[in-house]
């Protein structure tokens, strides 16, 4: 058996672009995990169409991780220009006041938020870098279980003599 473990850059790069623009994209990022998972997925499938060897489930959790870690940065810089189009402090607010009608306690600080958060139509850096760790953790959380998946779907079999059969996706 060949111990050298497999070149999972390229397809985490594939897996990641994949998860990163579709879940950025307005209206299409409804299926935001889906897409993640599938980044995972697609990485996964990749890996062993590249492989000679019969992949781990840890191989898919790393190249799950890889991809959702890409997906993650470019699902950052993709959005910024949807979310520059998107914000609309008025409408944020408006909503805050209707919510505001029925529940008393709002927490303190809500209005400085609107002032100077991610709805106040200005970009943060600050916000943008805090946005960018979240995606990252739950990125690569559901892209880990994309890989996962996509490791146990494509793995290639192997005969009892330990040779791998090429032949089975």
């Amino acid at each position: 058996m060949n111990t050298q473990r497999p070149r999972m850059l390229m397809p985490a790069l594939i897996g990641g672009m994949l998860a990163g623009v579709l879940s950025a994209i307005p209206f299409i990022n409804c299926l935001c995990c889906l897409w993640v998972i599938g980044g995972g997925l697609l990485a996964a499938y990749l890996l062993s169409k590249d492989s000679q060897d019969s992949l781990t489930t840890g191989d898919g959790a790393i190249v799950g991780v890889f991809a959702g870690i890409i997906g993650a940065v470019l699902n950052t810089i993709v959005s910024i220009p949807f979310n520059a189009m998107m914000r609309n402090p008025e409408r944020m607010r408006a909503i805050l006041d209707r919510v505001s009608e029925y529940v008393q306690d709002l927490p303190a600080g809500l209005e400085g938020l609107l002032e100077s958060g991610p709805f106040s139509g200005t970009f943060s850096i600050a916000w943008t870098l805090l946005s960018l760790v979240v995606s990252m953790v739950i990125f690569s959380a559901f892209s880990l279980l994309g890989g996962i998946i996509g490791v146990s779907i494509f793995k290639k079999k192997s005969d009892p003599n330990g040779q791998v059969n090429n032949d089975v996706p």
